[in-house]
């Protein structure tokens, strides 16, 4: 175990590099243990990297950003005020979206459409609370 946190320690670049290197070696013949062995990782990794080269190739085992990934930030007010117009005034099936309702999942793909910036579930629930919007349950 001690080779997986030493990896997880390295710099994305230094992952990056030792993925590559793994996938070229047992491409070239190597077993996906003794490439595990010499690289100091998993032979699970190495069979992770391996499925992950076939699926998407190289770019698939490039290093990747770390962290939280940064969305557009917060919707500027005129956005805020398009989205609650539109919400209030229309269907999603008028907006020629895929929802009878407006559900959270129905305003991300709204938001999305309209000015090109995908925000989490989640975060919607947060905006429609904040413009005054709450969970309507169907009548029985």
């Amino acid at each position: 175990m001690e080779g997986r946190a030493d990896f997880r320690s390295l710099s994305p670049g230094a992952q990056e590099a030792i993925r590559m290197g793994a996938v070229a070696a047992v491409k070239s013949g190597m077993g996906k243990t003794k490439a595990a062995e010499v690289f100091g990782v998993s032979r699970r990794a190495v069979s992770r990297w391996m499925r992950a080269d076939r699926q998407g190739g190289k770019e698939a085992l490039k290093a990747r950003p770390r962290g939280r990934p940064r969305g557009g930030g917060k919707l500027k007010p005129w956005q805020c005020a398009t989205i609650v117009n539109l919400i209030t005034d229309r269907h999603p099936d008028q907006l020629k979206l895929p929802f009878y309702l407006w559900t959270r999942q129905a305003v991300v793909q709204l938001i999305e459409q309209r000015f090109g910036v995908r925000y989490s579930v989640h975060q919607v629930g947060r905006y429609l609370k904040q413009w005054g919007f709450t969970v309507q349950k169907p009548g029985s």
